[in-house]
């Protein structure tokens, strides 16, 4: 009877440490690893996240950008790094959906791995062709495609990548049937379709707009279920011609597995009134980006959705990283 009490005791005691150090939390700098190099959109938004971190808890929130292998590097890094909160990270679509599925061998496991923090923003890419594509619509793109099969070209960032998937998505569900042509970067491709060397691209929004402005690129749709605020002119390619279409890329900050329950909520709750600020609402809008924040479960279920889709178009389209 006297041991029991003494673990009851002892367990009330270190539950009630816990509590406080959580409460305490951070009484020294935190890495914040972006696993890419300090461009874009993942190291934009860990860069704003940061910034009002150490604002709010006057206490650094380091920026580290550990690129190589398309995120795998510094994910893994990550992975293997204590779960003390002292390490966190701005993980993507690449490093927690994709990878997965498309490298025959991972360092780590995008679930067992990590703890979800919160999804912090989605962006949709943009369905362009050269304004000599006899295509005014997603529906009259697929007609096309389909009195055509394996005529029409698609450029990409490269194999694996999201704009590559979204291509092979959009095969997929409208049954059509047309011809991947990586490159090494999303730049040289959206050139040639500028060129009319390749009929269409899913580039980024704020990299093929002003293009779609000027008249050299058509836009026929935003790849996400909602217009996009940065384009609210431009209907999405699900209301557009192809029903149910989504192919976004997605941000969100995570931990290694074993992150305390108390520190994943202080982290969760502070990350998700940041993302609520206006102010940083307009500028990811701008940046062609949707702000989300959500609780960690809410994430996580989000995160197991995503890897089975993506699973499933990556088995299909025959795509493995080079």
């Amino acid at each position: 009877m006297i041991r029991i009490i003494v673990f009851l005791l002892g367990l009330l005691l270190s539950t009630e440490h816990v509590g406080v150090w959580a409460q305490s939390y951070p009484v020294k700098p935190v890495r914040f690893v972006v696993p890419g190099a300090p461009v874009g959109l993942t190291d934009t938004l860990a860069r704003m996240l940061a910034q009002k971190l150490d604002e709010a808890w006057r206490q650094r929130f380091v920026v580290e950008n550990r690129a190589g292998s398309n995120g795998t590097i510094g994910t893994d890094f990550v992975a293997k790094a204590p779960p003390d909160g002292y390490t966190i990270m701005m993980g993507h679509t690449g490093t927690h959906a994709i990878n997965i599925s498309l490298r025959k061998s991972l360092p780590y496991d995008p679930v067992r791995d990590f703890v979800a923090i919160s999804l912090v923003a989605i962006a949709p890419n943009i369905l362009v062709v050269h304004p000599s594509l006899p295509a005014r619509s997603v529906r009259e793109l697929i007609a096309l495609a389909k009195t055509r099969p394996g005529d029409l070209t698609y450029a990409s960032s490269g194999v694996g990548g999201t704009q590559h998937l979204a291509g092979a998505l959009f095969e997929k569900m409208a049954n059509v049937k047309m011809v991947h042509v990586p490159y090494k970067g999303s730049a040289p491709g959206l050139i040639d379709v500028i060129s009319g060397n390749v009929s269409l691209m899913f580039p980024n929004i704020p990299t093929a707009l002003p293009h779609v402005k000027e008249g050299r690129l058509r836009a026929l749709g935003v790849t996400s279920l909602k217009r996009s605020s940065a384009a609210p002119s431009i209907p999405t390619v699900a209301e557009a011609g192809l029903p149910g279409y989504e192919a976004t890329v997605w941000f969100g900050v995570f931990a290694p597995a074993g992150l305390s329950p108390e520190l994943v909520t202080r982290l969760n709750g502070e990350i998700v009134k940041i993302i609520k600020r206006p102010d940083i609402q307009e500028r990811v809008s701008r940046l062609g980006g949707e702000l989300v924040g959500d609780s960690p479960d809410e994430f996580a279920d989000f995160l197991k959705a995503q890897i089975k889709k993506w699973a499933v178009v990556i088995k299909e389209s025959g795509a493995q990283a080079q």
